[in-house]
């Protein structure tokens, strides 16, 4: 069977976000695309992706990216900045720039990743996005406080996030997550974090993606606080020493 079109791609992708009530009009969704393209491309190369399936790839990157424009409590608009954490390809920091105009900075520790994905943002002339090497713990220090959204898609545990997410929000600003998968105790463990680090929790939504690929939760953290601890903590301390509540403290080691 030969692949699909961009064309019929495009369509693709415009069809499944309307099954979230998110309008994608005809540029975005071929800008959306071409992005794909860029990537898979790349992938023969770098490796950026497991998922080589046009049509899977169209699901499980760019909708999975934008599935949070469906949620009440993301209210993205021009001029709000926001960062995307562990973005490795690009998502869901490039596809979020190109559908809500907002400016982004997208981090990941890979080097590879980061320069692939700047060379997506010269080829898609995006001018309000940039990729960056850096841990999150230092970017805290460089630029506390100076984001409306921080972004993670299936990077780590709930509590870590929010970890790293606190010092780098503004007052009032969002922490979303996406997750695959959500245990009663990484709930646990995230409503534990998310008081000590001056969040505090807006909704949770459950979804499952189109054509059966997937089921997906959505926590959305609001910063209504200072931390009560000081942040960021030392370089890995948020993942090998995460925040947990004393009667978790044996699951630790199963936190990854």
């Amino acid at each position: 069977m030969a692949d699909p079109t961009h064309e019929e791609l495009a369509d693709q992708l415009i069809y499944e976000l309307s099954q979230f009530e998110i309008d994608c009009s005809h540029t975005q969704a071929d800008l959306l695309i071409r992005d794909l393209e860029l990537v898979l491309e790349k992938n023969k190369v770098v490796n950026l992706t497991r998922i080589e399936a046009l049509r899977d790839a169209v699901t499980l990157h760019l909708v999975d990216s934008l599935v949070p424009l469906g949620t009440k409590t993301f209210k993205p608009s021009e001029g709000l900045r926001f960062l995307d954490i562990g973005t490795g390809a690009g998502f869901p920091g490039i596809p979020l720039v190109i559908m809500t105009g907002m400016e982004g900075l997208l981090i990941d520790s890979v080097g590879k990743k980061v320069n692939a994905v700047n060379e997506f943002i010269h080829e898609l002339s995006l001018t309000s996005c940039k990729a960056e090497a850096i841990r999150a713990e230092v970017l805290a220090q460089r630029e506390p406080g100076s984001f409306d959204y921080v972004f993670a898609r299936a990077v780590a545990q709930s509590n870590v996030m929010i970890e790293y997410a606190a010092p780098l929000l503004k007052l009032g600003g969002s922490l979303i997550l996406e997750k695959a998968n959500l245990s009663e105790s990484e709930l646990q463990n995230a409503n534990y974090a998310s008081q000590i680090c001056g969040l505090q929790r807006l909704s949770r939504d459950s979804l499952e993606l189109p054509r059966g690929l997937g089921h997906r939760e959505i926590l959305t953290y609001q910063k209504v606080a200072k931390p009560h601890i000081k942040l960021p903590r030392a370089n890995g301390m948020a993942k090998n020493h995460p925040l947990v509540p004393k009667s978790n403290l044996c699951n630790v080691n199963t936190l990854k």
